[in-house]
């Protein structure tokens, strides 16, 4: 069975003594132990300013694990994605930046969008998940 571990390193010398914190993980099935997400959805494109996407062509199956990661890929670091799940802001996506979260991504609500400004923003994305059912409009 298929195993995915998310890591993480953040390096800071901002403060008077210089902070540096890793963290890993595996990625397990929903309340267990059990690692083996049952799969993962991928993309890569371009998203022009005020155009909107919905990364979640699918439905993942409610009480089921699912992990986003994102990231823009633009160069310039003026052009920003904005993220929202349902009508909540999560936050912005600078050129460079990348995120990746547990999110709850069972229904209609819980679907993530994106939106493009700043310019032609490069976007890369992976769902990782558990169990997954297509959209009749995906």
């Amino acid at each position: 069975m298929a195993t995915t571990t998310a890591a993480v390193t953040l390096t800071s010398d901002l403060m008077s003594t210089n902070m540096s914190v890793s963290a890993s993980t595996t990625c397990m099935k929903a309340g267990t132990t059990a690692d083996g997400l049952d799969g993962v959805e991928y993309g890569y494109f371009d998203l022009v300013t005020g155009d909107e996407y919905d990364l979640i062509g699918a439905t993942p199956t409610a009480s089921k694990a699912s992990k986003l990661y994102l990231k823009n890929h633009s160069t310039d670091e003026t052009y920003f994605v904005a993220i929202t799940q349902g009508t909540q802001a999560i936050g912005k996506i600078y050129g460079g930046d990348w995120m990746f979260i547990p999110a709850d991504f069972h229904d209609a609500a819980g679907e993530i969008a994106i939106t493009a400004n700043g310019g032609t923003n490069k976007i890369c994305y992976a769902l990782f998940h558990e169990g997954i059912t297509k959209d009749a409009s995906a």
